[in-house]
């Protein structure tokens, strides 16, 4: 497999796309209509002004929902020379001071529905030179009119992002990337998943997470596609922008391809356009694979990857084999090993699950003040990745579970993800989660979480009991409304987690 030519950072991908199709659509997000020309010049003006102010060589923190600012300030003050540091902007002023006080920006862009948040902080942290971005503040996109500028480009070793992993078991930690790391690894991608400047980009998950900037953001650029935001999503909302906007690709969550597959308006909706999905973030199930691709003609490739591994490493092919339940083959300048889960060291058999671990040059450089816990998770110049998996004959990698994730009941291993794919094939449930709480006889339990309107918990277990060997069986199903979310439409496992245990039950008898 041959990887197409990479570029040195994700801004240089930009000036060249500027170059060669400045007439070009860019983005689109709202009544916004930039060309890459106008694009360009914007980023070119804003990253200027940001040099101004200090921030090369040091952070700009971007708190902005979805918006052509958003996209305009992330390469902007990747030009500048800073690195950029995407916040959730409905963080609350504590979890924001948390993040803001490890991170230390030069530079603070902030929505104007959050200054509120970044004004409680003011009196305790150096937060820099904050910029309220808003309808009644400013717009960057306002840098788009007048002649054209050009875009500076930055050093490609030096750090470009600093994404922040989810906080759910913990403060978050920082994750140190180069603008080369960001750049070689779209290159990577339109090696197995390639998009062409024909192309019509939906992103629909918000920017300011790492598969959002990577699958929607940055491709675009690479491609010199055309790039469709949505300021918020929801199911109506994306499926009639698929058919208005023509949207040919679009990387989404297994939670979405579920909530759109279940609205009204799939049946009414123009897919004719749309080629080619991309599935990441969690373990899609086969049936949603195959319930999408025979109602809307268009093929979904799934793939793996995290932050710390910038953030893919492996993915299902455009062309040539895809496999349901896989995340595909190893993407090129890329090793994986699959290794026991305890010593860390010692090869797994063919076909044998274990952890995974890999390197390569698209890698984070280590967690940001946290010099321990980066010398636990890149050993050897191996960055074990947590997750449990395995490799088949033909190269293709399965992921079983996360290793945390996985359950000992009674001495027996349990991967979740095998329940949830049982249960996903019963008529009637739509959306499922499993996981382990401790137990005093058996050591852990398994629960299990359905949205099944019209199912009880009782044809739940009695559909398992006919698929499932007995330790492999939930002790608690419970039958809910709807699954908590983190940001990017991810099961929130640690929140069920959570509340199983605060319930008595959860531990016993």
């Amino acid at each position: 497999m041959t990887m197409p030519d990479a570029f040195p950072s994700v801004v240089h991908m930009l000036a060249h796309a500027a170059g060669a199709h400045p007439h070009k659509e860019a983005l689109v997000c709202g009544g916004d209509r930039l060309t890459y020309a106008q694009y360009a010049t914007a980023v070119a003006r804003f990253a200027s002004e940001l040099a101004g102010l200090g921030a090369s060589g040091g952070r700009v923190a971007l708190i902005l929902p979805n918006s052509t600012d958003f996209a305009i300030a992330a390469f902007a003050s990747l030009a500048a020379g800073a690195q950029t540091a995407p916040l959730n902007p409905l963080y609350t002023a504590h979890e924001l001071g948390e993040i803001l006080q490890d991170c230390r920006p030069d530079v603070v862009l902030v929505a104007s529905e959050a200054m509120n948040k970044i004004a409680a902080l003011g009196d305790r942290l150096d937060l820099g030179t904050v910029i309220e971005i808003g309808p009644q503040a400013r717009s960057l996109r306002d840098g788009a009119a007048g002649p054209a500028a050009t875009v500076p480009l930055p050093a490609p070793d030096a750090l470009g992002i600093l994404q922040y992993t989810g906080g759910t078991t913990g403060k978050p930690k920082g994750v140190d990337i180069t603008h080369r790391a960001t750049a070689t690894n779209v290159s990577q991608r339109q090696a197995v998943v390639p998009i062409g400047t024909d192309d019509r980009l939906l992103v629909m998950t918000p920017l300011y997470h790492v598969y959002a900037s990577s699958m929607g953001l940055f491709a675009a650029a690479y491609a010199a596609a055309t790039l469709v935001i949505l300021p918020r999503y929801t199911p109506e909302i994306a499926l009639t922008t698929i058919g208005r906007e023509r949207i040919s690709f679009f990387a989404g969550s297994p939670t979405i391809y579920h909530g759109l597959l279940a609205h009204p308006l799939m049946e009414r909706t123009d897919f004719s356009e749309l080629s080619l999905c991309f599935s990441g973030a969690s373990a899609l199930p086969a049936k949603t694979l195959e319930d999408w691709e025979r109602r809307t003609g268009s093929v979904i490739c799934e793939g793996f990857g995290q932050t710390e591994t910038g953030p893919v490493i492996a993915a299902n092919p455009r062309d040539g084999v895809r496999k349901a339940g896989s995340v595909g083959v190893i993407l090129p300048n890329t090793e994986v090993e699959i290794v026991d889960p305890v010593d860390g060291v010692t090869p797994c058999a063919p076909l044998q699950n274990g952890e995974i671990r890999v390197r390569g040059p698209q890698l984070m450089t280590g967690y940001r003040n946290r010099p321990e816990e980066t010398a636990q998770t890149i050993r050897d110049g191996w960055l074990y990745t947590g997750d449990i998996g395995f490799i088949d004959a033909d190269g293709y990698l399965t992921i079983s579970d996360r290793k945390k994730d996985m359950v000992i009941v009674s001495g027996f291993n349990v991967f979740p993800r095998e329940i949830e794919e049982v249960l996903y094939t019963c008529p009637g449930v739509r959306e499922v989660a499993a996981f382990g709480v401790p137990h005093v006889r058996k050591g852990e339990a398994i629960h299990v979480h359905v949205v099944a309107p019209g199912l009880s918990a009782g044809a739940i277990e009695a559909f398992l009991a006919e698929r499932l060997t007995r330790y492999k069986i939930p002790s608690s199903v419970e039958i809910v409304s709807e699954l908590p979310k983190t940001a990017i439409g991810k099961v929130d496992k640690a929140a069920l987690r959570r509340a199983a245990q605060a319930d008595g039950r959860a531990t016993g008898p």
